[in-house]
């Protein structure tokens, strides 16, 4: 399910994320990757998030601290934070882990000063892996592929027709989204703690704002993590408690079909919460019809 952008190809540069936890016996697990435009400082960061991935990392590291590993991300945002303050705001990093649009050659030069810091300042456990370059017309796809190519559990051949992760779903979601020009008014990995629990550790894909209400718009992966939809119920609730006018779309990677059990399981759960339920493969029609809707 792939969608022709007719965006032209430039020179982007990726590290991927390595996780350590005993530098003398060497051995390392790929947990991340980070892709950047060397030229304006415009980046993605893409990490572990889900449970086979986790459990990827505990096979290979039995003793690995799983807490730290879901603690990285948001350590590695207020890192590049910090950043844009020092350097002055020039788009190394933006809203969500988003730049905006039109870095200049200063911001560039800014980005890499950052990593070169990030070279002698990351925790043993955390190492970025040397820099390579690639070229790709799109950030977020081009991250999506680096990250199923270097972090993503491999499947076997019997998987391959297998419905997508909520990485595949969303970088999915990006296409339609950049298609629909809907794009730069969306907002990104918006963290659940600001509704529910410092700590929590769930980021909402998308949110908006819409004649004064502010929607949100989750991916859910019906074939793999159908409990899921449990935490996004829960988030929902929350956000209900403290933001009155609110809507929600989850948007899910097959069609719920009622015969099947676990599909009804999810159907009930996001009917009762009041969230509407939007597979795949109508996202581009639920798109054209909020399109006008969002500011």
């Amino acid at each position: 399910m792939a969608l022709q952008t007719g965006t032209v190809e430039k020179t982007l540069a990726y590290r991927v994320l390595r996780y350590t936890p005993n530098l003398v016996r060497d051995e390392w697990v790929n947990i991340g990757v980070l892709v950047f435009d060397p030229a304006t400082g415009e980046r993605r960061l893409r990490m572990i998030e889900e449970p086979g991935e986790y459990a990827r990392v505990r096979r290979l590291h039995p003793r690995a601290d799983e807490e730290l590993l879901r603690a990285l991300r948001d350590d590695l945002e207020s890192r590049f934070a910090t950043a844009t303050q020092l350097f002055g705001g020039n788009g190394a990093a933006g809203n969500n882990g988003e730049t905006e649009r039109g870095g200049d050659e200063k911001a560039g030069e800014d980005w890499l000063k950052l990593l070169a810091k990030w070279d002698e300042t990351l925790s043993n456990a955390l190492q970025l892996a040397p820099q390579k370059g690639v070229q790709a017309g799109d950030l977020d796809a081009e991250t999506e592929r680096l990250y199923a190519d270097h972090v993503a559990p491999e499947r076997g051949a019997a998987r391959v027709g297998a419905p997508g992760s909520r990485g595949a779903m969303r970088s999915y979601c990006a296409q339609v989204f950049k298609q629909a020009r809907l794009w730069e008014r969306l907002q990104k990995d918006v963290r659940a703690e600001e509704f529910t629990f410092a700590g929590d550790p769930m980021r909402i894909d998308y949110a908006y704002r819409r004649n004064g209400t502010r929607g949100f718009v989750q991916t859910l992966s019906v074939s793999r993590s159908p409990g899921e939809v449990k935490s996004l119920v829960y988030t929902v609730e929350r956000i209900r408690g403290k933001v009155a006018a609110s809507e929600f779309t989850a948007v899910t990677d097959v069609h719920l079909i009622a015969e099947n059990e676990r599909h009804r399981f999810v159907q009930e759960a996001l009917r009762d919460a009041d969230v509407e339920a939007v597979p795949l493969e109508g996202l581009a029609v639920w798109t054209a019809k909020m399109r006008p809707l969002i500011q």
